[in-house]
Formats: C-alpha cells, structure tokens, sequence
C-alpha cells in the first residue's frame, strides 16, 4: 500500500538527453564567427556529436562515478617492489578516451583547431572537470616540445593522437600519450626560479639525470612530463617519461596523493627524481622562456573550464527556475529571480565570448594577434576565473536546499571553481604578469586598445570606461598596489567590446549598464529593472532550437 504522504510533486526533472553544444547559444554562435565557411560545417557536426554526448545521462553518470571513486596510490607491489601507480575508476578512463577521440588534445595542426578544441573542451567539461587536466597538459606540451625539432617530432604525432591507451608502456609502443607538468616546489611555489632539483648532465647529447622533489607534479599516471630543473648553465626545461624505451620504469616515485578541496577525480601528486633520466628541450638556462607557451596555453585552458563551470551552473539554474514553482507561478516568471538569473547569464556569455575570441587568436597566429595575446591571457585568466565561484555558488542558491544536496551535482561544481584562479598562477601572478607585458612589450597594449577600440562608438558607457582606462594606464604611479584594479578594468572593457560587437543588444546593453556603467550593486541579481531581462534569460536557456 503507497504512503500518500510519499506523493511527489514540484520536483524539477533533470538536465539531461539535451545537445550542450546545440543549447549554448553564446557557444555556438562564436565559433560561426570564428570558423571559416569551408571548415565551419565539419566542425560544427563534431561539436554538436560531442555535445549529445556530454548532456547523456551516461556521461554524467561517469563524471559522478569518477568523483565517488577518486584515484589511489599504489607504491609498492605485494612484494615490497616500488610502482609508484595510480589506479583510477573505470569512469575516468571512459572520460578521457571520449575526450581524446573528440579532439581534445589535437588544435595546433588541424583548420581552425583552436576555436574547435576550446569550444569542445567548454561543451565536455561540463560533463565532468577533473578529467580536463591531463587533456590540458598534453595539448599544451606541444609548443614547448616545438623549441627541438627532434623531439617534436617524436612526440607530437602522439601528443595530438584521437587514440587513448590506458596503462604505463614505452611511448613508441603506443598510439597516443597524455602529458604532465612539474614546476612547483616545497620552499619557491610559483617562484620556479628558486627551483632546486638539480640536472646532472650525462655523456649523451641532452641527456640528463635530475635528484630532487617536486610539491606539485599533475597527472602523474601521464607518459611523459615537462619539469623544470637547475642544470649548470641554469635554469631549464626537460622531458621526464614515465617509461623509458627499453621497457623499464623511470624513477618517478609518488609520495602522495593530493587531498585537494575538489577535483576529486584527477590526481595531484608530489613525485620525488632520485637519478631520473630526462633529455633536455630547449637551450639550458632558458628554460622558463621554452615551458612559457605551454603556461599561456593552459591558463587559456583555465578560462575555458571557468566559462564551462559557469556555463553548467547557470544552465542548471535557468532550468531549475523552469520547472520549479513557488508563491504562485514558475520561478522563472518572477521579476526578483529573472534578475538574478540574467546577471549570471550576463556572467557567463561574457566569460564564453572572451574565451573563444582568445582561441581565435591562437588559430590566427599574426604578429598582431600575438601581441594581444599576451596581455589578454593572463587578464582574462585573472578575471573570469575569480567570476566562476561566485557565479556557481549563486546558482547553487538559484536550486535553494536543492542545490546544497550532493546529488545535484551543483556542490561538485562549487568545489571545483576556484581551482582554475589557482592553478597556472593566481591572481596575483596574473596582476603583475599584465604588468610586466604593459612596462615591457607596448606592442601588446598597442594590440589590446585596437581590439577593444574596434566597439568605439557603439555604447556610451563603453566609450567612457575606454577611456577611464586610459587616464589609469597613463599614470604608473603605485602601479603594483593597483594592479588588480587595473587588470580587473581591463577584462571588462575587453569583455563589453566584445558583447557590443557581436552579442544581441539586450546582452550587452545589460552588460555596459551593470559592469562598465555602474548601475549595479554588490551581489547578482541588482540589475537595472528597465533592462530586458527576460531576453537575457531566455537566450541562456539550455534549450536546443
């Protein structure tokens, strides 16, 4: 007999059978924007592929799978032999043989592959993020390995592979590699240039043997990994493989596993080198100008999981608002939560837009687009990964009690958006990194004010910020102590030329009204009441049309 106390009613049905890809309208229309005529039908049938895929209630049963069964430290076999393994849930592996079949670690030798890599890496992560550290990694590892023509050529072919092959073997007996990197020390942290492992040089051209510890290594269970170490001529950058041709193992002993506050599915590790073989890329003492491309490729990556973060958290949201009623009528109807709903939708098309605009560059690859670049990156790594915690936790509220229960998947979410302010270099790193490229490279101011002057014209409130930011960039007095203000100031400007140029205009005006023209308070949901509120929240519905 049912206990109709048991009835259940109001309940909202779950995000799930729907096309991420398809259902994003800020994602879908950049990368028409940014897609040649010729490529644009092929990448947009593998991105919509992918985009099925990850709103499946498989892949999200295996993103929740992979973070209930997080990864395990194995050090020795039963008879006390070190080997120093990682064993991960079956789910995982699911996870990133899906990831690498769709291209997730092949931009840099494929039509448009930037703009197609980035808009699958921001449809997959939302399926699960912790999986995305390895893809970024291995994608990113390419530039560095490209300073010797040798050992790209040996390594890139497998790098950039759509073939994922689990377990620890000698690379040339696989047919593809994921890639790790180990910069961080106990006593320097993001100061690499106190790094202390030490580089012994061996009788062999660019063959090394390193001693020392590294307090972060990522992705351990990876094929090879970039390290930096202190070799006679200085500071430089080597290959470590975790096997070595012959079929024995490298020294790489894992000490431990990170108990890190979420990304809970990937593992963090600290790897002690005690004779470990390493070849040497790029010149010796050089080695922070060889890895610098690989750091710039994941702090882009590092904005693309914030924009996939809180793209899935305002989707949850919209789609909570949807179906849920209370006092009277659908959430979404009511004007105090459709303001709410639209400031973080404001949030993350912003985050969207910004992110494919820097992927473009990367696929344009001129003089000019370099010179944006590199005060871009870091202003945008800065910025839109501050925005996502906070942008999640409000739409965790947007689902109320809901929202707080683990089953939601809405705390996973929460936990892991700090992590990509964090990781690559913090905020702090980032402020003074733009200010390094401002004092030392002009070329790249030049390239950003002619990419933000491009909306000139167009909103009055842009027009203005413009040029509050060039009376701040005019005086460099206490120009430390300010940086983040001045960075923060940059990336919206940046932001709101991009919104005013190609989004529609209820998004940008609510956009330069709050952001740029002050008309905002403290915590989302303080827009303007006259803005049209309910375009904004209508467009970021997770709907396919």
């Amino acid at each position: 007999m049912a206990a109709t106390t048991h009835t259940v009613t109001n309940q909202v049905p779950p995000l799930v059978g729907y096309d991420v890809f398809a259902a994003d309208r800020a994602l879908s229309e950049a990368v028409e924007r940014h897609i040649e005529p010729g490529v644009l039908p092929a990448a947009r049938e593998e991105l919509s592929t992918l985009g099925q895929s990850a709103g499946s209630a498989q892949a999200q049963e295996w993103g929740a799978q992979a973070n209930e069964h997080p990864p395990v430290l194995r050090t020795h076999d039963r008879y006390g032999h070190r080997i120093d393994e990682v064993e991960f849930h079956p789910s995982w592996h699911r996870l990133l043989g899906h990831a690498v079949a769709a291209g997730l670690t092949d931009a840099w030798g494929r039509p448009a592959g930037h703009v197609r890599r980035a808009a699958g890496f921001l449809v997959w992560t939302q399926a699960e993020a912790g999986h995305g550290c390895p893809l970024s990694m291995t994608h990113a590892a390419v530039p560095a390995l490209r300073t010797d023509p040798v050992l790209a050529a040996e390594w890139e072919p497998r790098l950039t592979s759509y073939v994922y092959e689990e377990g620890l073997r000698p690379a040339q007996e696989k047919a593809g590699v994921l890639f790790g990197m180990g910069m961080t020390e106990k006593q320097g942290g993001t100061d690499v240039r106190s790094n202390t492992t030490v580089a012994e040089p061996l009788s062999g051209e660019g063959e090394y043997l390193l001693t020392g510890h590294k307090w972060f290594c990522s992705a351990p269970m990876s094929d090879g990994f970039l390290v930096l170490a202190q070799a006679p001529g200085g500071l430089t950058c080597f290959l470590v493989p975790r096997v070595l041709p012959d079929g024995t193992r490298n020294v790489f002993a894992i000490q431990r596993l990170k108990d890190k506050l979420g990304n809970k599915s990937n593992a963090s590790s600290e790897v002690e080198f005690d004779g470990t073989w390493a070849r040497r890329v790029g010149e010796e003492g050089r080695g922070v100008r060889t890895i610098i491309e690989m750091v710039a490729a994941t702090r882009l990556d590092c904005v693309v999981g914030s924009a996939a973060l809180m793209r899935q958290a305002v989707a949850q949201a919209i789609h909570h608002a949807t179906y849920r009623s209370a006092f009277g009528g659908l959430l979404i109807d009511k004007p105090l939560m459709r303001n709410v709903l639209a400031d973080l939708a404001l949030e993350s098309e912003a985050a969207t837009v910004l992110a494919m605009r820097l992927a473009s560059a990367y696929d344009t690859d001129t003089e000019e687009e370099r010179a944006f670049l590199r005060i871009a990156v870091p202003a945008a790594k800065y910025w839109v990964t501050k925005r996502c915690t906070p942008v999640v936790g409000e739409a965790l509220e947007c689902l109320g009690g809901n929202g707080y229960v683990e089953e939601s998947g809405m705390p996973r979410l929460l936990r892991e958006a700090p992590l990509n302010s964090i990781w690559e270099g913090s905020g702090n790193v980032q402020a003074l990194d733009v200010l390094r490229a401002l004092q030392r490279e002009p070329q790249a101011l030049d390239a950003f004010l002619r990419e933000v002057g491009k909306a000139r014209g167009a909103d009055h409130r842009l027009d203005a910020a413009i040029k509050d930011l060039l009376t701040e960039l005019a005086d460099l007095e206490g120009i430390e102590a300010r940086a983040r203000r001045l960075v923060e100031r940059m990336a919206l400007v940046l932001q709101g030329s991009l919104l005013v140029r190609w989004a529609p205009p209820e998004v940008s005006d609510a956009f330069c009204a709050s952001r740029l023209g002050g008309d905002w308070g403290a915590a989302f949901g303080t827009l303007p009441h006259s803005l049209d509120l309910a375009s904004v929240v209508n467009r970021a519905r997770p709907v396919a049309e």
